[in-house]
């Protein structure tokens, strides 16, 4: 008898920490932190739909995701265009039959300059990509994610809407916190990832620079600056049955960056 309800009490908790039978849409999947995301949704068991715009590195990684074993698809998506989002959550609904349980809004893009530089175009291409696609989707997204009963949405910000990064300006957190009061009782969690400076394409220029790196490895607590894993980690954590009682928070994942005094 205790044997048997120790197998129970196991398969439980593993149910817990497994995403098999779940559905998800990551936008910006083939770079740094949307390619992390969809590889370790997809190892815990989702079905994962990403979109880029360029087609040729969507298909490179579909490839590789194919010969991987994970349960991948794509299409390839401009989410700056409203069109485009539209056409892709009708291509999600169609996939996975109506039921949508995680939506990871990761595409962004930057445009690293002064504000008194910026054009008109610069600022709407930035907030299109980044704010716009990331509302719109979840909108769109929003009667796919109640059907499937155990909605999570997961935002991609940055530290820089917690503290001033020069040439840079942050405005996702709000969103997070308005819509997780407001689409909870649906059935729909919606939380945020704000990470630091990490390795990947789009920092891959700041990196470069010797004096840049030394110096946001020395703001981080830890000592360096973040790889796209980590950050990867916490959004699973976010969408698995474990987290169901976290709603509405902005989770920092920057080393210690901006609780250091120091800095």
């Amino acid at each position: 008898m205790a044997e048997r309800e120790s197998r129970r009490d196991n398969k439980a908790m593993d149910g817990r920490w497994s995403l098999l039978g779940t559905t998800a849409l990551v936008t910006g999947g083939t770079k740094g932190i949307g390619h992390a995301i969809v590889e370790e949704l997809a190892r815990f068991g989702a079905a994962v739909h990403t979109c880029a715009r360029n087609e040729a590195e969507l298909e490179t990684c579909l490839k590789k995701w194919e010969g991987m074993k994970l349960n991948v698809t794509g299409s390839a998506c401009d989410v700056s265009l409203p069109a485009e989002r539209e056409k892709l959550m009708e291509r999600v609904a169609s996939i996975f039959h109506g039921k949508l349980h995680i939506l990871v809004n990761n595409a962004g893009t930057a445009i690293w300059k002064a504000a008194t530089d910026h054009t008109l175009e610069d600022y709407r291409h930035v907030m299109s990509t980044n704010l716009d696609s990331a509302f719109h989707l979840s909108q769109l997204a929003h009667p796919l994610l109640e059907a499937s009963g155990r909605g999570s949405i997961v935002f991609i910000s940055s530290v820089a809407a917690i503290v001033g990064i020069r040439n840079c300006s942050g405005a996702m957190d709000q969103l997070t916190r308005s819509l997780a009061c407001e689409w909870a009782k649906e059935g729909i969690r919606t939380n945020c990832v704000s990470p630091g400076i990490i390795r990947t394409p789009i920092n891959h220029h700041l990196l470069e620079d010797k004096e840049i790196l030394a110096a946001e490895s020395n703001r981080a607590l830890l000592g360096r600056v973040g790889e796209a894993a980590e950050v990867a980690a916490v959004v699973a954590f976010l969408c698995l049955p474990a987290s169901l009682y976290i709603n509405g928070q902005v989770i920092v994942v920057d080393g210690g960056r901006t609780v250091n005094g120091n800095a």
